[in-house]
């Protein structure tokens, strides 16, 4: 029987390091709560991000946040000026 626990043990443990659970950076910025769910970098122009968010448990889709320019890219490809102290702001002073 202890056989079968140390081997379901050792199975447990290497699902945990194959598949390990997906994290977020959240943070309380002026009563909401924003938490970056996915992120990567653009290694052309290193100053963009390819970032998912949730606002106050809302997800948005994914949209390149512009670092230099202070702006994000929608879906839409409508360029929108990052709000104060929105995600924008939180993923450009984050990385």
């Amino acid at each position: 029987m202890e056989k079968w626990i140390a081997v379901l043990g050792l199975l447990v443990l290497s699902w945990t390091v194959a598949f390990p659970a997906e994290a977020s950076v959240c943070r309380t910025i002026k009563d909401h709560n924003i938490c970056i769910l996915s992120i990567k970098r653009s290694a052309k122009y290193y100053w963009r991000y390819r970032a998912a968010v949730s606002i106050d448990g809302v997800k948005r889709p994914v949209e390149i946040y512009n670092c230099r320019d202070r702006t994000r890219i929608r879906q839409d490809g409508l360029v929108v000026s990052f709000e104060p102290d929105g995600a924008g702001e939180f993923i450009c002073s984050f990385f």
